[in-house]
């Protein structure tokens, strides 16, 4: 049906808002699910879980409906505004937030919690598109450079980098919140979209391999040794004049680094932290009674749906409580348990049509900001689905993020809400201005 093009909601991508609605709605019905219990079985009911999510999503409408009414110079005018307010609110939260888990990351008023690590993915996104076109601007004024010429430009990389790197280690230094300040990684991806060079990438790649290699071999000398031979080996194939070997023993110095930085990490991890990593290794003997327990419960609940699923609301491992943080962390169990093979894979199916969906929109922009931003929001996004489902089946360490519009919450169900409905208003602006 043709829009009405006076409309305040011109331009709005309805089909991205409906896959919203439904992810939401699904993740609603399977919170019901994770934690029905027969004396409590009204979904309406505020005072369980699947009544408070009812009130999230309630709140998270409103936002999205006001998120549309606002003009877009907003977000652009106030990138840096948003970024520092949520820089101070994540220092804040250290020394006045309460201890939950360990963790000192949530403001507390009578029964509301609010989270302010979760907002500092959708101010992070802003800061960077906000950067990175501001750079395109001059840059396209000055006619010299091109924006993928750009960040080869050290000091704008290393500028980047400090926008991603800097509530990374805030978040996970001063509120020991590591899977939430991990996901900020995922910002990497725009640089290599707006024109990083592929050799860093390549760089990450052979040290991410370095690092789980040293992890696995316990003998450092040992591995440091077999590094040594490696080098000197290439030696045969490059070449032995002076520029190639001072390459060689750079490139080994750094390897060198990586295998006894991974050590010095390992030794400074919590105890907690430690067994995961050993858990998905397989190091050692895995005591599936205590710190296996999760992850065995999980495979158990996701490979007893089988094909079609038990059905909803007759997961015996959910029903009976046996996999921990089973409407947040592990939500999917209770996916994979009631619909089997068939509802895991609509489930994954519409998260990443929306993810690509939205990458399609951030490529018809017509503004740099649009694009870049968009291209963040999808980065978060498939971040957050990868781990998490990684993690209930076993391929990634347990660290604690949720299933997009599906884990129990509401700081991350209004996180995602601002961080994806900021990007549908900015894609609306690009036909609004041809009004």
């Amino acid at each position: 049906m043709r829009q009405n093009e006076y409309s305040l909601f011109y331009g709005v991508d309805r089909l991205t808002v409906l896959i919203y609605i439904l992810l939401v709605l699904m993740g609603w019905g399977n919170i019901y699910a994770a934690v029905y219990n027969e004396e409590h079985s009204n979904i309406f009911d505020l005072s369980q879980k699947y009544g408070k999510q009812l009130i999230w999503i309630g709140s998270a409408a409103i936002i999205a409906f006001s998120i549309l009414l606002v003009d877009t110079n907003v977000y652009t005018a106030f990138a840096f505004v948003f970024y520092a307010l949520l820089i101070i609110s994540n220092i804040i939260v250290r020394f006045v937030g309460r201890d939950i888990k360990g963790s000192h990351s949530w403001f507390i008023i009578g029964d509301f919690r609010i989270q302010p690590a979760e907002f500092m993915k959708f101010a992070t996104n802003l800061a960077l598109a906000k950067f990175l076109s501001n750079q395109n601007i001059i840059v396209n004024a000055q006619f010299r450079l091109r924006l993928k010429d750009l960040l080869n430009n050290y000091r704008n990389t290393i500028i980047a980098l400090l926008i991603i790197g800097v509530p990374l280690i805030l978040i996970k230094v001063l509120q020991d919140e590591t899977g939430l300040a991990i996901v900020l990684i995922a910002f990497v991806v725009v640089l290599y979209r707006e024109g990083l060079s592929v050799n860093f990438l390549i760089f990450g790649l052979l040290a991410g391999i370095l690092f789980v290699v040293s992890l696995v071999v316990t003998q450092t000398s040992t591995l440091l040794i077999v590094l040594g031979c490696i080098a000197a080996l290439s030696l045969f194939f490059v070449g032995r004049q002076r520029k190639n070997i001072l390459i060689v023993v750079g490139v080994y110095i750094l390897a060198a680094g990586v295998v006894l930085g991974t050590n010095q990490f390992y030794n400074k991890l919590e105890a907690h932290q430690k067994v995961r990593i050993d858990v998905l290794l397989g190091r050692g003997t895995v005591n599936l009674k205590k710190e296996g327990y999760n992850v065995n419960q999980a495979k158990i609940a996701i490979g007893s749906g089988g094909f079609l699923g038990k059905g909803y609301l007759q997961g015996t491992q959910t029903k009976y409580d046996f996999v921990p943080e089973q409407d947040t962390d592990f939500i999917f169990c209770t996916v994979g348990e009631e619909w089997g093979f068939v509802g895991s894979t609509l489930v994954i199916f519409l998260e990443l049509f929306l993810i690509l969906r939205i990458i399609f929109m951030a490529e018809r922009q017509r503004s740099p900001f649009s694009r870049i931003y968009g291209y963040g929001v999808a980065s978060v996004l498939f971040f957050h689905l990868a781990v998490n489902i990684g993690m209930t089946i076993g391929l990634m360490p347990v660290i604690g993020i949720p299933l997009p519009f599906f884990s129990y919450g509401g700081s991350s169900l209004w996180s995602f809400t601002i961080l994806l409905f900021i990007f549908i208003k900015l894609d609306a602006y690009r036909l609004q201005i041809l009004r």
